[in-house]
């Protein structure tokens, strides 16, 4: 993978944040901005939300298929995250990184590490709530997990909170639209 990663070839753009920090519209809104981007759609082995939708949100697959992933080495990078596991095929990302598409990952902490150690020359960026109340305002707002999968959420946040400075660039998520231009402000510089 590494070394397909060139200057005349796309670039893999690395999107973390905590659950709540609004990465999925942050991500949708760089999409219509910029016509090079296009997003990864990661595999998980959760069960959908309201609203989400089978190979857009992510796709949706059984325990047993995402090992067997793991094992035919299909994934770039993969981690378990509240109790469900989730990784970034490789297919999709060798496709569009071959035609000059820049592709957004939207992972995190765990899987981004890996990712960092096989593509050095990924653009790293971690989004911060602009409060621990707002994030956690934020996911009650959701109304879609459990209170103790909601306690679950915020006590994971703050681990991954606390690996923020692994990444390039740090960007408060606090307005969609700001946060947005300065995110392709980031990539257009690099």
């Amino acid at each position: 993978m590494k070394q397909l990663m060139c200057k005349s070839e796309g670039r893999l753009i690395i999107i973390s944040a905590p659950s709540g920090c609004g990465k999925g519209t942050v991500i949708k809104r760089l999409l219509e901005l910029n016509s090079n981007l296009c997003y990864s759609v990661s595999v998980t082995t959760r069960a959908p939300r309201v609203g989400e939708t089978d190979g857009v949100s992510y796709h949706f697959i059984s325990r047993e298929s995402f090992l067997k992933m793991i094992e035919d080495n299909d994934l770039l990078e993969y981690a378990v995250y509240v109790n469900e596991y989730y990784g970034t095929p490789k297919q999709y990302i060798l496709d569009n990184t071959k035609t000059g598409k820049d592709v957004i990952l939207e992972i995190e902490v765990v899987g981004a590490k890996q990712v960092m150690e096989n593509v050095p020359d990924a653009i790293s960026i971690f989004l911060v709530p602009p409060s621990l109340e707002i994030l956690e305002r934020r996911l009650r707002g959701r109304g879609t997990d459990s209170e103790d999968k909601l306690k679950a959420r915020l006590i994971k946040a703050e681990q991954e909170l606390e690996e923020k400075d692994h990444y390039e660039h740090i960007v408060v998520s606090d307005e969609v639209e700001r946060t947005a231009i300065e995110i392709l402000s980031i990539i257009e510089r690099k």
